[in-house]
């Protein structure tokens, strides 16, 4: 009987330009990071405009109000009460925790496939720094109901005033823009130098310090918040280590990754269940 000709299987490549895009089957790169960011968006929009209009309205009776001479993030709302603690404030806090969780969970979902070594779609790549890029976007203008631009702060007091809540939240924001460009930037073959992989577990671990110290003020549920932080805070912490001990690690095998990269999309996964069940109430 006449053999088989088998020719080698090429796995799909890491940090490497997607399929040419004289493939017919393949759209331009561009086209499916727009649909990406495009579904994101419409996400957003529908799920927190209702939180939005709220704020607004807030924002609006707070400017009225002739004896407001102060912007304080945890305690405008109509009937004067505290925003942090209200079921306003609760159920804004906890819809941007579980929609941060939901893109978590995307990127651990990729980083598995990529550990595995199992990518069929091409457009899979653009699931990191598509996620990043949304979290970011949503971060730097819905994370806080008093800031800019949804809120009555203006954007100098927004980035640089005395909040350290709202700070934290615009510089994570700016923060994932900047690792989503870079890591998008890789996957694109435009940033092939191996140091440019240290950026994202970096930035997990920068940001899982950072949480330790992230407070919400005078909230009734202080203490179930920072246990909620705490938690997130090690586990980004164990990613990053491992995201940096798998770059370190000579890849030997094109047909299954290092224990270190598994690890690293299970805490990823495990960051995206805890945001999921977020709760502060």
């Amino acid at each position: 009987m006449p053999s088989q000709f088998r020719g080698p299987i090429r796995p799909a490549g890491w940090a490497l330009p997607l399929s040419s895009p004289r493939e017919a089957d393949t759209p331009p790169v561009w086209r499916l990071w727009l649909r990406v960011i495009g579904l994101s968006g419409l996400l957003l929009a529908q799920g927190i405009a209702p939180i939005v209009g709220q704020a607004q309205h807030e924002a609006a009776e707070h400017h009225a109000a002739p004896e407001s001479t102060t912007h304080d993030h945890h305690t405008s709302t109509p009937m004067g009460n505290q925003w942090e603690g209200s079921a306003e404030g609760i159920a804004y806090s906890e819809f941007n925790h579980h929609l941060a969780g939901v893109l978590i969970i995307l990127i651990g979902w990729f980083e598995l496939s990529h550990a595995r070594r199992s990518h069929s779609f091409a457009w899979a790549r653009l699931l990191l720094p598509a996620s990043l890029g949304a979290t970011g976007l949503f971060l730097l203008i819905w994370s806080d109901h008093e800031a800019w631009p949804v809120g009555s702060m203006g954007f100098m007091e927004s980035f640089f005033g005395s909040d350290h809540e709202i700070i934290q939240h615009k510089t994570y924001g700016l923060m994932a823009l900047a690792i989503g460009g870079i890591e998008g930037l890789r996957r694109f073959g435009r940033l092939s130098h191996r140091l440019w992989t240290a950026p994202l577990p970096l930035f997990a671990i920068v940001g899982g310090l950072m949480l330790f110290g992230h407070s919400h003020g005078a909230h009734p549920a202080a203490h179930k918040i920072f246990i909620h932080h705490t938690i997130m805070g090690s586990l980004a912490l164990s990613a990053g280590s491992s995201k940096l001990a798998a770059g370190w690690q000579d890849d030997r095998t094109e047909n299954r990754g290092s224990r270190w990269e598994f690890l690293w999309a299970g805490l990823i996964l495990l960051i995206g269940i805890q945001l999921l069940i977020y709760s502060e109430s």
